[in-house]
């Protein structure tokens, strides 16, 4: 490869390299000529160690030395990240990280206001197209009718629940019937809990073993059921998702955006 070509390499940063999904993505970047892995970080006490043949790095370093940085390691490490980016006004940022609390995600937001930030639950494009779909059913098939449950299954490890991508599918159902998610969501169900209410969403959850990512929404009427769901086989296929949104964020102007927006399915952004 010839120096220009090295020079117009998008320049991307890993934070969480030593996760599954950090070890994926640095595979990800790697497997493309038009993006390098410039530097890989973890937590400050691991600085020094060598994952997949990359050094990890202190915080400031990588930030300097990217033009995007992709991160699934924590909400609070998230939060830190999208903070001192926002200070310098650099780098672009691709946050992948689930189970963050409101205060989490509003400091996300507030950090977007000076540097353009890719935020999902799920980078997947089978999963963004199932969002699609279920906004869809749910304007169409109205609460008095029919109830909506929402399953997901991933591996043992995984420690937030119901998943970052359960919600999701939960806030699109919620929202083309023009409600509050947080006032319509059933996320437990034990003992005497009475007839189900008009409206509500069902979240039930499985954890085990290996499984990468289960998915599914149905819609209950009295004589029928309508289920779409999704499954990952291998969380490559989020590593993949989120590069694409690393080369889609480049160079974009302060904002907080997400896979609908990286997809072109949303109006109002190239």
């Amino acid at each position: 490869m010839s120096e220009d070509q090295t020079r117009t390499r998008l320049r991307i940063g890993v934070g969480g390299g030593l996760g599954r999904m950090g070890r994926a993505i640095i595979a990800a970047v790697e497997a493309r000529a038009d993006a390098s892995v410039s530097s890989v970080f973890d937590q400050p006490a691991r600085a020094g160690e060598t994952v997949d043949g990359h050094v990890l790095g202190e915080l400031e370093a990588v930030l300097a030395a990217s033009d995007v940085l992709i991160d699934f390691s924590t909400p609070a490490a998230s939060v830190a990240l999208a903070r001192r980016a926002a200070e310098r006004g650099s780098p672009a940022l691709v946050i992948g990280a689930t189970g963050a609390s409101p205060d989490d995600e509003a400091a996300i937001a507030e950090s977007a206001a000076r540097v353009a930030i890719v935020r999902s639950g799920n980078f997947s494009l089978g999963v963004n197209l199932l969002l699609g779909m279920v906004g869809q059913a749910a304007r169409q098939l109205g609460p008095e009718d029919w109830d909506i449950e929402i399953f997901e299954a991933h591996h043992r490890r995984k420690v937030d629940a119901p998943s970052g991508t359960a919600l999701m599918l939960g806030e699109a159902a919620a929202k083309a019937r023009g409600a509050d998610l947080t006032e319509v969501a059933e996320r437990g169900r034990d003992g005497q809990t009475g007839a189900r209410g008009q409206g509500a969403i069902g979240f039930s959850v499985m954890r085990g073993g290996g499984l990468v990512g289960e998915h599914s929404v149905s819609f209950i009427a009295e004589d029928e059921v309508i289920t779409f769901a999704h499954s990952a086989r291998d969380r490559s296929l989020f590593a993949r998702g989120a590069l694409a949104a690393a080369l889609w964020v480049a160079g974009k102007p302060p904002g907080l955006y997400d896979m609908q927006d990286v997809l072109g399915f949303k109006d109002g952004h190239d």
